[in-house]
This record gives C-alpha cells, structure tokens and sequence, in this order.
C-alpha cells in the first residue's frame, strides 16, 4: 500500500505517457503565433483522427448545415479550442478504455459536455477550457487499475454497493484518484488550474481556484449514470447562483449533447 500518491506514482514502471499527438496540438494552441494550419498538418499524419474529426464535426453533435469534407473547413469551423477538444476525445479513448473500459471514457466525454455547458451559461471559466477540464478529472482511476487492476475492480463493485469512491480507493490504496490524478497532471505537464481542478474535484471548496474546482465537481455529478443527479452542496451551487432544479433542465440538454458526440466517437 502506497504512504501517498507522489509514492505511488513514484514506484510504477508503466505510467502511461500523455498520447504524442496531444502534447503537439496543445503545444500549438499555446503558441499564440499557431493556427488552424498547424492542427491541420499534425492531423495529415495521423488519418485516424483525421476521420473522427469529419465524422464528428458532420454529426448532430455540431449541426452544420452542409456536409465538410475538408480538415482545413472543419479546422476553421471548429476553431483551436474545440478542435483541442476533440484531439483530446479522441486520443484519450484507447487510455480510457483500455483501463477504465466504456463506462470511464463516456463519463469523461459526459462531465467535458457537462463542464462546457454550464460555463456557457455562466461564464465560470471559458467553455472550450471547461470541456478538457471535465474530460480529463478522473484520470488517476486510470492510474489505480495500472497499479493494481483485480483491487480497483473490487474498489468499483464496493462503489456501485454504495460505499464513497475516495474512503473505498483508500482503503485499499492507501491514495485516491483525485491525488494520484493530480501526480500525473504535473507529470504531463499539465496547467497548474487543470492540476488544480483534478486534485479538488471530490471537494472543491478546498481548492485555492474554487469557483473553476466547483464546475468540475458539479460536471462530475451531472455525468454520473444514475437517474436522478447526486445531491451537490449548497455552498458550492451558490458559486454559480444556480439550483439543483436548474442543473436538472441542465441535465436533458447535456444528455442529447453527450448522446450525440458518443455517437458520432464510438466507432
């Protein structure tokens, strides 16, 4: 049993490295000089994701009027962040699956959607931020079945009996995923605000970036696969000035949007 998530981290042989082509395109979107052309030439070698971005900037998910079927078109139509967006999406999924399976890749595309929608609404962080925050906060579960996959499955089947996630993971790790998420955000050199965010999202209102953690966890709730959203903290719905009724008109429009881009990235 790990002493604590840097430990842990610390003693892995196979952590996963961040997939190359995401470092390249958001390397590029850091790069104030870059452009749409650059994404573009990243995706002429790489005719996988090439796909998936026509695949999925024709799909209901977008509803663009006419069929793009140029990368270039769908580059500008997009613009940087979404098209971030989608290069992350559709990089993680092998990651995400592979040691999450389905369930861990649709919740992270559901709680990216979640966090977009709601920072649109509210203006609590810009929305093409939001997506990769809720698309990347549970990254440390991927950890936590690398390091010992027979124990997480027992955590998880602990989880769905009714037990809380964090006491479960460490009870049995000793670590939580929310910890080692924030280990692996550093590792990959990820923004301090996204590190942030990871580490908190299980209890925001501890982060010093409050109001941007707050989205995250509340992004996390509205992607949960139960029927009716988990009871969230008044303190933290007071951030944005919205009710749980609200999250729940929230929730129908989320659904349809997460429907849609699953549909269109499942293939």
């Amino acid at each position: 049993m790990a002493q604590n998530a840097l430990e842990l981290i610390e003693t892995m042989k196979d952590i996963p490295a961040m997939p190359t082509v995401i470092v390249k395109a958001l390397g590029i979107i850091k790069n104030d000089s870059s452009g749409t052309k650059e994404l573009g030439e990243i995706m002429a070698y790489d005719q996988a994701l090439a796909s998936q971005v026509l695949k999925l900037v024709n799909s209901a998910y977008y509803g663009f009027a006419q069929e793009i079927t140029s990368i270039n078109k769908a580059l500008a139509l997009l613009g940087m962040n979404q098209t971030r967006n989608i290069i992350i999406a559709v990089a993680m999924k092998p990651m995400l699956t592979s040691q999450g399976g389905r369930d861990l890749w649709k919740h992270a595309l559901k709680a990216g959607v979640a966090c977009e929608y709601i920072a649109g609404q509210t203006d609590a962080a810009d929305a093409g931020d939001a997506f990769t925050i809720g698309f990347l906060h549970d990254i440390g579960k991927i950890i936590l079945n690398i390091f010992d996959t027979m124990t997480y499955q027992k955590v998880k089947l602990d989880v769905q009996n009714g037990a809380d996630i964090i006491e479960a993971e460490e009870e049995a790790f000793g670590v939580n995923h929310a910890d080692i998420g924030f280990q692996l955000a550093k590792k990959w050199k990820l923004s301090v605000l996204l590190a942030n965010c990871i580490k908190y999202h299980h209890d925001p209102l501890a982060s010093s970036m409050p109001k941007v953690s707050c989205l995250t966890h509340i992004g996390d709730q509205l992607a949960q696969d139960t029927q009716d959203i988990p009871e969230i903290d008044p303190e933290i719905l007071d951030n944005f000035g919205i009710t749980m009724e609200t999250l729940q008109s929230y929730r129908e429009v989320i659904d349809e949007k997460t429907n849609a881009l699953f549909m269109s990235l499942k293939a």
